[in-house]
Parts: C-alpha cells; sequence; structure tokens
C-alpha cells in the first residue's frame, strides 16, 4: 500500500537513484559501523546503508513507517520524536563511544534537531544531513554575509562543516518549494571550553538587532554582566568572527 506523504511530519521521500548514490558514497559507510538514521521514511537510504553496514539503527516518527521498517531484520528501529531520543544514552546502549548519525531531516524542525545533537556532540563521530539549501548556507557562512548568524556561530563552535551536494526539489515525492543539499558536521577534536547556554544568550543578544552597530545590544548585555575585558562594540553582529564570539564568553564566564 502507498504511503501518503504526511504534512504535518514534513515528510518529502527521495526518489531520485542517482541523488541516493551520490548522498552514500558521501557518508562513505564502513560495515560494523554504528550508524542512526534520522527520519528513514521509505528507506531510500536506508536500504543502499544497510547493505553496507550489516545494521543500521533509525529513529522514525510516522507509526505507519515504523511499522513497515520493523519488518526489515537488519534494522533496530525506536519509533519517537528525534527531539526526546538522548543521542548520548543510545551510544551507550550500542555499546559504543561513538556513532555516525546521518538523515534527511524534516525542514520544519531542522534547527531544533541540530541544536539538540549540539547536546550530545561528544558521542558523535560524524554527521551528514540533507536540509533545506538556505540551512546550510547559514551553518557554513563567514563573517561580513548575510547568511552569517546565530545558527553559524553556534555551530561552527563545535563541528567543521562543509557543503557537499546540492540536491534540487524534483529528487523529492513530493518535491519541496525549496532547494536541498547535503552538509558534512564533524566535531572539532579540541573545541573552545565555554558554557553553551551563555554562548548562545551571547549570540543571541548579538544577533537580535543585525543592523545596529553592537554598542546598542551586546555592549548593554556587557555592562549588565560588569564586563571589564577589550571587545570592539563599534561593529555589526555579523562583522564579528567566531572566534571572537567564543573568546568572548570564555572571558564572561
Amino acid at each position: 500500500m502507498k504511503h501518503i506523504p504526511r504534512k504535518r511530519f514534513g515528510q518529502h521521500f527521495l526518489s531520485d537513484g542517482g541523488i541516493i548514490e551520490a548522498i552514500v558514497s558521501t557518508i562513505a559507510p564502513q560495515p560494523g559501523q554504528p550508524m542512526v538514521e534520522i527520519g528513514p521514511g521509505l528507506a531510500a537510504l536506508t536500504q543502499p546503508l544497510v547493505e553496507r553496514l550489516g545494521r543500521l539503527t533509525v529513529i522514525e516518527l510516522d507509526r505507519d513507517l515504523a511499522l513497515r521498517l520493523r519488518l526489515h531484520g537488519q534494522l533496530d528501529v525506536i519509533e519517537s520524536d528525534v527531539l526526546k531520543v538522548d543521542f548520548t544514552q543510545l551510544a551507550h546502549t550500542m555499546g559504543v563511544s561513538r556513532i555516525r548519525v546521518v538523515g534527511n531531516l524534516p525542514y520544519n524542525i531542522s534547527t531544533p534537531i541540530l541544536f539538540h545533537l549540539l547536546e550530545h556532540v561528544q558521542v558523535i563521530e560524524d554527521q551528514h544531513f540533507m536540509l533545506q539549501k538556505e540551512v546550510i548556507d547559514r551553518m557554513v557562512a563567514q563573517p561580513a554575509t548575510s547568511d552569517y548568524g546565530r545558527l553559524s556561530v553556534m555551530l561552527q563552535w563545535r563541528y567543521a562543516m562543509e557543503n557537499m551536494l546540492f540536491v534540487p526539489p524534483e529528487s523529492f515525492d513530493p518535491p519541496p518549494r525549496v532547494d536541498s543539499a547535503v552538509v558534512r558536521m564533524v566535531p572539532h577534536a579540541e573545541p573552545a571550553a565555554l558554557s553553551a547556554p551563555l554562548l548562545q544568550e551571547l549570540v543571541r543578544v548579538a544577533f537580535s538587532q543585525r543592523r545596529k552597530l553592537l554598542r546598542h545590544t551586546l555592549g548593554r548585555w556587557l555592562e549588565a554582566r560588569q564586563f571589564a575585558g577589550q571587545f570592539d562594540t563599534q561593529r555589526r553582529a555579523e562583522e564579528v568572527p567566531v572566534a571572537e564570539y567564543l573568546a568572548l564568553a570564555q572571558a564572561c564566564s
């Protein structure tokens, strides 16, 4: 029976064989590697992945799809909202210290998923995600560009990221109204040691009024914290490199 894509789950199923092959080639799964796929859907990526891995853990929220996936002998199916999955505990359950994570993320909640995984980055080997191209542009953006923002800073703190592959709308059924792409995210071996909530607050304040100079936003925030160090607030938020935001967060803590 044909599965009808559900709008509330943001379902767009990958159907282009050439693109699927290119994504699997980018991920480069090796036999026995512990891997978790988010949102396997109709198993377009799942099947070629599990053929190479031998076994695969999948997280699927849609009850009907989870039921289908359970019929596959080489899949461990977690029927859950991915935002409720404790990936640190999952790695422990799988008996490994690090897992590889892949998926065609639902575009309506892709940013919350990325921030959720950020909390479990210590058990992540690498991540390959298909996302809205616009989101990936923001993730990998450099300072002094319109795409550079909160997402860029928070993710570049913990990951080296690269836009690997462009995926047009016609690669899906039904086609989304946006272009997609595949990003590779590899955790930094030695990220700057700092408080994640503090950095998040600092960056949120900085980018709260992008067009204004930082003295109107971050400057006042620093004054309220009685910050005595040096930081140039005569710039806009998008002009400050990631390394400077990290150094400021470390100085504030």
